[in-house]
C-alpha cells in the first residue's frame, strides 16, 4: 500500500473552488458538483494526498445535491469529527492524510446499506476510473469496485 501524504503540489494546482472547498471548509452549492452524476465503475479519492476515499458501488443517488456514499473505501483514511457551526451539530468529514474538509456524514443513508450518507464534496474528490486504478498504483482497491 502506497504512503499517501499532504502533497504541496497538489495543493498549489488546485482550483479556487477546491481549495476553498478542502482547506477552508467550505461547501460546493448543491447540484454543481462534476462527479455528482458519475456513474463509472472506479474510486474517488482525495483530491490533495490521493489517499482512496469511496468506491463507486457505495455510491448512491440521495437526491440532496451532493455525491453520497454508504461507507469509505478505506476507513482508516476518512475521520470524523464534530461540527458545530451554524448552529446545529454535525458530524464533519476530513481526509485523514490529506486533512482536507470532504463534508459531512449523516444518519440517514440506505437502512440495508448501514443507514449512513456521507455527504461529499465533488471538489474534494478526484475520480479514477476502474480501468487506470491498476497503471495509478490503486490495484489493491479493485476487487472493492463492482463493474456497473
Amino acid at each position: 500500500m502506497s504512503e499517501y501524504t499532504r502533497d504541496p503540489d497538489a495543493l498549489s494546482r488546485l482550483t479556487p473552488e477546491q481549495f476553498r472547498v478542502t482547506q477552508e471548509n467550505g461547501t460546493e452549492r448543491p447540484g454543481t458538483g462534476e462527479l455528482l452524476n458519475e456513474k463509472r465503475a472506479g474510486i474517488f479519492v482525495d483530491i490533495v494526498s490521493g489517499e482512496p476515499l469511496f468506491a463507486s458501488s457505495d455510491k448512491y443517488e440521495s437526491g440532496c445535491g451532493w455525491p453520497s456514499f454508504t461507507k469509505p473505501i478505506e476507513p482508516a483514511h476518512v475521520r470524523e469529527l464534530r461540527d458545530t457551526s451554524l448552529g446545529m451539530i454535525r458530524t464533519e468529514v476530513r481526509s485523514t492524510h490529506g486533512d482536507s474538509h470532504l463534508g459531512h456524514v449523516f444518519p440517514d443513508g440506505p437502512v440495508d446499506r448501514g443507514g449512513l450518507r456521507y455527504c461529499i464534496n465533488s471538489a474534494s474528490l478526484r475520480f479514477v476510473p476502474k480501468d487506470e486504478m491498476e497503471a495509478e498504483g490503486y490495484g489493491d482497491y479493485l476487487d472493492q469496485v463492482e463493474d456497473i
